[in-house]
C-alpha cells in the first residue's frame, strides 16, 4: 500500500526524528539498516530498521492488522531472527494508522504455553497532535492523531507545510501528508486544503506510485506461480524485488505461460 511506502520514505529519511519520538530520547547516532530478512512470513519491505548506538528499533505501521500470519506472530518472528543475527537489544513498535475494530482489540503481547514476547502498540487515533504539528518529519502523522475537529486539523497541518523550507523538502512532505490524510478525509477536502500541483510535483510521490504498482506486480507473479506450481523458490521473491515495473510486467506474462518454473526462473537472469 502507499500508506506504507509514504511511512517508509519518512522514518528513514529522518531516522533521528522518529527514533527520538519512539524512545522519547535522542540517541548520539541513528542509521538504517538495509536488511534482508527476506523469508516469509517477514515482510521487510512493510517496516523499517534503524540502529542505535545500543539497540535496534523496529518500526512496523500498519492499516489493517488482520490477515496472515497474526501480528502479535510476526512481531515475535521478526524479533527472532534480528537477535540471532545481532544479539542487541530490540525495540519493537506496531504504529497503527487508522482507527478500526480489530485495530482496538489487537494485544501488545504473543503468548503460547510458556513462551511470551511483548511489543509496544501506538494507536494514533490515540496521539494528541501537538508535537507532530511541530515536527516537519513526523507532520504526516499529525493529521491521523487525536481530534474532536478532523477538518480543523487537517488546515493546521497544511499551515505547518507552508512553513517548511526549502521547498524540495516541503513538497516531498506534502506529498506524505497528502497520501495519509486518505485514509480520514475525503480526496475532495484534501484537495481543498493541501495544493496537489504540489504533490504532483513531487519526486516521492511519484516514486510512492511506482512503489505501489511494483509490489501489486510483484505478488500477482508470485500468485500466479503458486497457484501453477506451489510455493516459488525461496530466492525468487527478493530477486524480484529489484526490477522495475515494466520488467515485472514481462514476467507476469512468463509465469502464466512459462511450462515449468525453471522456465520462468530462466527468464530472471
Amino acid at each position: 500500500m502507499s500508506y506504507d511506502n509514504a511511512c517508509k520514505y519518512l522514518s528513514e529519511k529522518y531516522p533521528t526524528q522518529f527514533a527520538t519520538w519512539i524512545l522519547g530520547t535522542t540517541p548520539p547516532s541513528v542509521e538504517v539498516i538495509k536488511t534482508e530478512l527476506s523469508i516469509e512470513p517477514i515482510r521487510a519491505d512493510y517496516v523499517t530498521f534503524l540502529r542505535t548506538q545500543e539497540r535496534i528499533l523496529h518500526l512496523e505501521f500498519e492499516v489493517d492488522v488482520e490477515g496472515e500470519p497474526p501480528v502479535p506472530l510476526r512481531m515475535l518472528d521478526y524479533w527472532v531472527r534480528l537477535y540471532r543475527r545481532d544479539r542487541v537489544p530490540i525495540t519493537k513498535t506496531l504504529i497503527l494508522l487508522k482507527e478500526s475494530a480489530s485495530a482496538r482489540r489487537l494485544t501488545d503481547t504473543f503468548q503460547v504455553e510458556n513462551t511470551q514476547h511483548h511489543y509496544r502498540i501506538i494507536r494514533l487515533w490515540e496521539e494528541t497532535p501537538e508535537a507532530f504539528l511541530q515536527n516537519p518529519a513526523l507532520l504526516p502523522l499529525a493529521s491521523l492523531c487525536q481530534t474532536s475537529s478532523p477538518n480543523q486539523l487537517l488546515g493546521k497541518v497544511a499551515e505547518e507545510l507552508a512553513k517548511i523550507e526549502p521547498t524540495t523538502e516541503r513538497n516531498q512532505i506534502a506529498a506524505c501528508a497528502e497520501i495519509l490524510a486518505g485514509l480520514r478525509f475525503k480526496k475532495t477536502l484534501i484537495k481543498q486544503l493541501l495544493r496537489e500541483d504540489i504533490m504532483r510535483e513531487s519526486v516521492i510521490y511519484q516514486d510512492i506510485l511506482q512503489q505501489g504498482e511494483k509490489r501489486a506486480l510483484k505478488r500477482s507473479v508470485l500468485d500466479v506461480l503458486e497457484a501453477r506450481f506451489g510455493a516459488a523458490p525461496p530466492d525468487v521473491n527478493s530477486r524480484l524485488e529489484v526490477l522495475k515495473p515494466e520488467q515485472l510486467r514481462g514476467l507476469l506474462r512468463v509465469a502464466s505461460i512459462c511450462v515449468t518454473v525453471d522456465d520462468f526462473i530462466s527468464h530472471l537472469t
